[in-house]
């Protein structure tokens, strides 16, 4: 069964998991990707939180996280930030258990509004985007790897 567990993003495990994104989306995308190891104090509660996502076999498969932006005009906002499930575990439904997971802990903060941005190329997390109530929104930071921006009302 699949489990969900918060860890510090500087965490062995979670370093991992995100060089393993980073290298995916380095791989994968046209240009140059400029990747982003984030510091240990943004992805800690209340400013944020980062669950890796463990597997049938309790190995870790997966990763995201939430970070507190400066409040937006609804009024407390967080940023979905490294979502990323291994190729071989897509399609189960744990991206959607993970998306829920983060926003469960953005509402437990108050907050009022999810952002996130994305590339074109990565289509199913567009899809995945769509299908759990984001909406297109104009651009809220010039992230150079971003091509798409996302905001959801909660």
């Amino acid at each position: 069964m699949v489990s969900l567990s918060p860890v510090p993003v500087d965490d062995p495990v979670a370093r991992a998991l995100l060089d393993e994104y980073v290298a995916m989306r380095a791989a994968a995308f046209p240009g140059t990707y400029t990747p982003a190891h984030p510091p240990r104090a943004m992805f800690e509660p209340p400013n944020g939180v980062f669950l890796v996502v463990r597997g049938d076999d309790e190995e870790p498969v997966g990763c995201g996280g939430i970070r507190r932006l400066p409040d937006g005009p609804a009024g407390i906002r967080y940023e979905v930030k490294h979502l990323f499930l291994e190729p071989a575990t897509r399609g189960r439904g744990w991206g959607r258990l993970l998306l829920d997971e983060l926003e469960r802990y953005a509402r437990g903060w108050g907050a009022v509004e999810l952002v996130l941005d994305t590339h074109h190329t990565l289509e199913a997390a567009g899809g995945l985007y769509a299908s759990s109530g984001f909406v297109t929104i104009e651009p809220y930071n010039d992230n150079p790897n971003a091509t798409r921006w996302y905001g959801k009302t909660l």
